[in-house]
């Protein structure tokens, strides 16, 4: 790993660590006081700043060093996570983002965010008596004055045995700062430097390390925090780690491990006081002799008890620890690793190209119209599916995330505007392809901020409305027949009808007299400029971001519908397909072009001439129910195809159904979608398009707009409501 990429995997694994730092400060902030959750706090802080050491970015290291020595105290239970403490913790975790942020993009901080800094230390002073405890420093590298006190103490000591990758300083990282951050730990109290494989002066390689570092290092911290010390190097290293308190045969066993001579590193330990000069010189003579005399050799631990030096409860507890870690290391673990997300893309777009390849080996097949071909081809058809169910998994990412990072919005916002407000979220499990989510946060941060500020009341008019005083928004996600659904609802004061009809008069959007239904007055609300808030402020009221709103999820290929009731709430419901990249479609044709309906939004397909309807009416009687519909050949002003019967293909979305007349039916086929390209986007009712197997184009149709023409379309014919419109 080199030092741009090691650099790059700080900046993303901080980024999680700063999430889960603003999570858990949240379900404090929420009455969740636990002792887990301020060492989640404190890990992830620590571990920031000691990673950040590691590149030398000491403006992140000195501020999340403050925080640190504030969690530590309350870890240690001298001081209370109080409200008031939580409401500066949250504002430190957001500086250090910022601090990420400006070393991510190699810009040094302003005085604006100096300042900031600053200031917030200085908030924390009351917890920490009101002086900054500093940064332990690493003690000066020497052997201990006192031979006696060291032995003494030697129970208490780590030894860190380290064999460092010979291209560590090729790749940039410097094992200085790796004791550096030691250092920040605790105290190194003895290092030793093996120059056993240094080459002659003639085979030299400046860019090469040839250095080994044996380590004591006494500290309270954990072997974990210790090992975090090593994270980006010990893929190409060798790092052992020998806790305090450890028998002497772990020590007997890294001298063995190690390439080094075994007396010198036996100097090297009973320098370091980690062992006794005497402890070391009986077990290896006894070990030597037992080999001498080629006896089986017994444990060195059994040696040192026969010999009185170790007690045989130590042993056994070695043992037993030693075991645990054999059985731990023997078990599965599940374990994520971090792809590039342009690999990732990579894969789903070569397994759409083998998809597309498929469908045209599919097609030879049929010609040559062998049996054993054909059955090979199908049973790599299944195979192909399962692939690219697979590769598509791989994109989803649950809507949680995403849910969480609203938590604190809502906290904030609700403080600012003086309001009492709670948020409810429901579905955090449900999953959505990942460039899908990155495009919705924007629509779902204006409906949260528009129902903050315009939906729920104040205090004094929900306790006047006989309502409790905090409000509540609810987020929520399902799926839905291959779609997602995500719920924004309020219990505020509703939409007001009349007063969208009004100043939608008033903006010149629609003319006085004109008829509309419920569901296109809410519509209404997204045309750009129009806003019914009385006031405007800071977070909203401009009539901007609703328009934005309906813009982006327009873009991908979903639906956003309104539900208020006066004095009740209001509900925004938007509609998704669960991917945009690869789809089950099925292929149809209309006037000699090729089509893909979403194989998800389709209830059925009936011959048109078989189903009762009125001459020149565009809707049929389908089983008792009226269906509107709609000819792709009239619509898209297609040359009529020659001699063919017209089918029904009965589609939904949502709770709107409508049919679509085409000419022929093809069959199933997997799709792979692409995007239509810029001069095609006035286009209405055509979601993507994709390639056939024969190698023509196909378009995709959007469902949801077809939908929404076959019922205008009947709506404007007859003055009256047919099923799927809303009043």
């Amino acid at each position: 790993m080199n030092i741009d990429s090691a650099l790059q995997t700080f900046f993303a694994e901080a980024e999680e660590l700063l999430v889960s730092m603003e999570s858990a400060l949240l379900r404090m902030d929420e009455g969740e006081n636990t002792p887990d959750i301020i060492n989640e706090l404190f890990r992830a802080a620590h571990t920031i700043k000691g990673s950040a050491g590691l590149f030398g970015l000491d403006e992140i290291v000195s501020f999340t060093h403050k925080v640190e020595n504030v969690l530590d105290l309350a870890r240690d239970g001298k001081i209370e996570m109080s409200g008031d403490l939580l409401s500066i913790l949250l504002p430190c975790r957001d500086h250090i983002a910022h601090l990420v942020d400006n070393a991510m993009h190699e810009s040094a901080s302003d005085a604006d965010c100096i300042a900031r800094g600053d200031a917030l230390i200085n908030s924390l002073a009351p917890w920490l008596g009101g002086v900054q405890k500093a940064a332990p420093v690493a003690a000066p590298i020497h052997a201990s004055s006192s031979l006696e006190q060291a032995i003494a103490n030697e129970r208490d000591l780590w030894h860190i045995s380290v064999r460092l990758g010979p291209d560590l300083l090729r790749n940039g990282m410097d094992p200085v700062s790796i004791i550096r951050f030691l250092g920040t730990m605790g105290t190194v109290t003895h290092i030793a430097t093996l120059i056993d494989h240094l080459p002659e002066l003639a085979d030299f390689d400046p860019e090469q390390l040839y250095l080994g570092f044996e380590i004591t290092f006494e500290s309270s911290a954990t072997q974990a925090d210790i090992e975090n010390a090593f994270m980006f190097v010990r893929d190409e290293s060798e790092i052992q780690i020998i806790p305090p308190r450890s028998n002497i045969s772990a020590y007997i066993d890294l001298i063995k491990s190690l390439p080094e001579n075994t007396h010198r590193l036996g100097e090297i330990l009973v320098k370091s006081h980690v062992i006794t000069q005497k402890d070391l010189e009986q077990a290896l003579s006894t070990q030597k002799a037992q080999a001498v005399a080629q006896v089986q050799i017994p444990l060195l631990g059994q040696i040192l008890i026969n010999d009185q030096d170790v007690a045989p409860e130590l042993v056994s507890a070695a043992l037993d620890k030693q075991k645990k870690n054999q059985e731990r290391r023997a078990t599965p673990e599940s374990r994520f690793i971090r792809v590039d997300a342009e690999r990732l893309d990579k894969l789903i777009n070569l397994i759409g190209e083998l998809v597309v390849n498929r469908q045209r080996v599919d097609l030879l097949a049929s010609k040559v119209g062998n049996t054993s071909l054909s059955e090979a081809i199908t049973s790599m058809g299944n195979f192909t599916e399962q692939i690219r169910d697979a590769a598509l998994t791989l994109r989803m990412v649950p809507m949680g995330d995403t849910f969480q990072k609203f938590k604190r919005v809502v906290r904030d916002t609700a403080k600012e505007l003086g309001k009492e407000i709670e948020l409810d979220i429901e579905g955090a499990e449900t999953e959505l392809d990942r460039s899908m989510v990155e495009k919705l946060n924007d629509p779902l941060m204006h409906i949260v901020r528009n129902a903050m500020d315009h939906g729920i009341e104040s205090v004094a008019v929900r306790q006047s409305r006989n309502k409790p005083s905090a409000g509540t928004i609810s987020l929520k996600a399902r799926h839905d027949a291959g779609n997602i659904v995500i719920d924004i609802s309020d219990d505020g004061g509703g939409l007001d009808l009349e007063r969208i009809r009004k100043k939608a008069i008033a903006n010149g959007v629609i003319e006085e007299g004109v008829h509309l239904t419920r569901h296109e007055l809410y519509q209404l609300i997204f045309h750009p400029g129009l806003s019914t808030a009385e006031h405007v402020t800071n977070l909203s009221g401009r009539g901007v971001g609703m328009d934005v709103v309906k813009r982006n999820i327009t873009e991908l290929q979903g639906s956003i519908e309104i539900d208020s009731e006066v004095g009740l709430g209001t509900q925004f419901t938007i509609r998704l397909p669960l991917t945009l990249a690869i789809i089950d479609g099925f292929h149809v044709g209309a006037g000699n072009i090729d089509f893909i309906v979403p194989q998800n939004t389709i209830l059925e397909c009936v011959d048109l001439g078989s189903l009762n309807h009125v001459q020149g009416q565009s809707c049929v009687n389908l089983r008792g129910e009226q269906i509107p519909y709609i000819r792709l050949q009239q619509l898209f002003s297609l040359n009529p195809a020659e001699e063919s019967r017209e089918k029904l293909v009965v589609v939904q979305f949502g709770d709107k159904r409508a049919g679509i007349v085409v000419d022929i039916l093809h069959g199933e086929i997997q799709t792979v979608v692409k995007p239509m390209g810029p001069i095609f986007q006035a286009l209405k009712g055509i979601g993507g398009s994709s390639l056939l197997g024969t190698g023509a184009v196909a378009l995709i149709l959007d469902v949801q707009q077809l939908i929404g023409f076959a019922i205008s379309k009947e709506h404007s014919r007859t003055g009256s409501l047919v099923p799927g419109a809303q009043e």
